[in-house]
């Protein structure tokens, strides 16, 4: 039976440093924390429906404490004109418990796995679209963010931008350093790439909205062209169970798996993504949500032939066909 369809998962693995100009240590350093059993346990779920993914691993977390990290500093660094997106101020006051932000010992397990491919969410989380960084600058982070990666024998090939903020001008910048892939957003406006201070509470709600209703669609697409980078756009963020929504929970759910199965039925490719930390509260909801995800992805590869791969591995089969 030939392929029908493909299934991508997507993890943005980032640490304290994803989320360091919207929360403290004091109020969301446990969530960072809780990382460290989160992600073995996600990989291990993903492992027993032989199910791959993609990792997209911000740089700084590959190293080994602050003085490891200094050794890959770029140049030339981002000079937002917002201080706070830098994460560079922050290393003159890091907390003592490194956990929250380094982790060589959790990329060993994922490079351990097989099954998964370790990708970048750049060296310091750069974001593309805001103001005051430029293209030289983003060049030398994610030459840093290979390099730190090399040492530990790692080619990176794909990437996610942080904050989905994708700078088409960015993209033969990813070429030139050997990325083949990127993760793009929906085609629905209010899923459009922009900087965080035109992110209108509207949009933000349409989203959340469209979570538990068919709003923007399935998402689901092929992909027709040969341009390097190719884009594998998100079809669905796996938002994280809230308590509050929790009567609720049936759609949410119902609208992933019907997705999935519209592209296993259509020879589409569907792309979920989260971030490990979703996962770090209310885990037992979080992971029968997973499990739920998991189980009919097994029944769509048997029926139709539906197929796990990385993003680096649908790259090559693209450039193969």
């Amino acid at each position: 039976m030939d392929s029908n369809g493909t299934f991508l998962v997507s993890l943005d693995f980032e640490l304290f440093w994803g989320i360091h100009d919207k929360y403290s240590i004091s109020n969301y350093g446990k969530s960072i924390e809780n990382v460290w059993e989160v992600l073995p346990k996600i990989l291990n779920n993903l492992d027993n429906h032989n199910v791959k993914s993609t990792i997209a691993t911000v740089g700084f977390v590959f190293a080994s404490g602050l003085e490891d990290l200094k050794k890959y500093f770029p140049n030339e660094k981002p000079n937002y004109e917002q201080e706070i997106l830098s994460p560079y101020p922050l290393l003159s006051k890091l907390e003592s418990n490194s956990r929250y932000y380094f982790a060589p010992e959790l990329i060993d397990i994922i490079i351990n796995s097989k099954n998964h491919e370790i990708g970048t969410h750049t060296f310091s989380h750069f974001y593309c679209l805001e103001d005051g960084q430029e293209k030289d600058e983003f060049e030398a982070d994610l030459k840093a963010a290979v390099l730190i990666a090399t040492n530990k024998k790692i080619k990176l090939k794909s990437i996610v931008f942080p904050r989905n903020q994708v700078n088409e001008s960015y993209l033969a910048i990813l070429k030139e350093n050997g990325i083949t892939s990127y993760r793009g957003t929906e085609k629905s406006w209010f899923y459009s790439s922009e900087k965080g201070a035109d992110e209108s509470f509207f949009k933000r709600f349409l989203r959340l909205l469209d979570s538990y209703l068919n709003i923007s669609g399935n998402n689901t697409y092929k992909v027709n062209n040969d341009d390097i980078p190719f884009n594998f756009p998100s079809s669905r963020f796996l938002r994280p169970y809230n308590p509050k929504l929790k009567i609720f929970e049936k759609y949410r759910i119902k609208r992933i798996l019907k997705g999935m199965e519209y592209a296993a039925k259509n020879n589409e490719a569907f792309h979920l993504w989260w971030h490990p930390h979703n996962f770090s509260k209310n885990q037992k909801e979080n992971f029968k949500t997973l499990s739920a995800i998991l189980k009919h992805y097994s029944y769509l590869n048997k029926k139709y032939n539906f197929k796990s791969l990385t993003m680096d591995e649908f790259a090559t089969k693209i450039k193969t066909k």
